[in-house]
């Protein structure tokens, strides 16, 4: 949406590009001299890359409000301002900085829409989002958040297997396809003790599956000490010495 509109703070064009992870497709613009691997050698800006949609609906989302705001008629209306080619008719460039965004306006469209001469241009309060986001971790009783750690991700990828295979083979019994305990520890090559206590995995409150999926369980908290948890969903966080969602 920003192709040809945005440049960082030392000048440089910063283009469209894209990575996939896991099947996702997350979009960015960055800063030539770090895409083409010249970074070192060239003067850099104070931002190298942002995520595309962020600042695309910060954009978007300021000028439609400047607009409603100035309340003037425009040849661009802004209910259209999320196409590209009207943002192109409106901005000359814009240019991020690490605290704000400066938005330049062309100049036979600058009066008309914003009443703001071609050498004002707009800054909009804006600063690049963290490239990893902080995960709202369920927290022991009087703990704080800086005391506690998330579990580690082998462990969680433990942890969330024998959920989902719990999960399965209590279906393969509520089902049917599955009538005894020893066919189930036959097929599974498995003690009854263990089938018990996998199985027991399929009854825990649904926030503390989501937890364990989203990575929110503080360490210490795996399989062992979530196998047959008690009956009451409240009951399970209280065992565990964690304050509910």
């Amino acid at each position: 949406m920003l192709t040809g509109l945005l440049f960082d703070d030392a000048g440089h064009r910063m283009v469209a590009t894209h990575a996939t992870k896991a099947g996702v497709r997350y979009r960015y613009y960055v800063s030539t001299p770090f895409l083409h691997g010249e970074a070192k050698t060239a003067s850099a800006g104070s931002v190298s890359r942002i995520p595309a949609a962020d600042i695309e609906d910060v954009v978007v989302k300021f000028l439609k409000e400047h607009l409603t705001a100035k309340q003037e008629k425009s040849t661009i209306s802004a209910v259209h301002l999320g196409d590209r080619c009207d943002l192109a008719q409106l901005i000359a460039e814009i240019v991020v900085h690490r605290d704000r965004l400066i938005v330049r306006l062309k100049s036979d469209n600058a009066d008309e829409a914003f009443d703001s001469p071609d050498d004002q241009p707009l800054s909009i309060p804006w600063q690049k989002p963290p490239s990893k986001k902080s995960r709202q971790i369920l927290l022991p009783h009087n703990a704080s958040r800086s005391d506690v750690r998330p579990e580690q991700f082998e462990r969680r990828a433990r942890l969330v297997s024998a959920i989902a295979r719990g999960r399965r083979w209590l279906d393969d019994v509520v089902s049917g396809r599955i009538t005894t305990v020893t066919e189930l520890c036959a097929r599974e090559k498995c003690s009854v003790r263990q089938v018990n206590m996998t199985t027991s995995l399929a009854f825990l409150a649904p926030n503390l599956v989501k937890a364990a999926v989203e990575g929110r369980l503080p360490r210490g908290i795996g399989v062992e000490r979530l196998r047959d948890p008690p009956t009451e969903w409240s009951g399970q966080f209280e065992s565990l010495g964690l304050n509910p969602e």
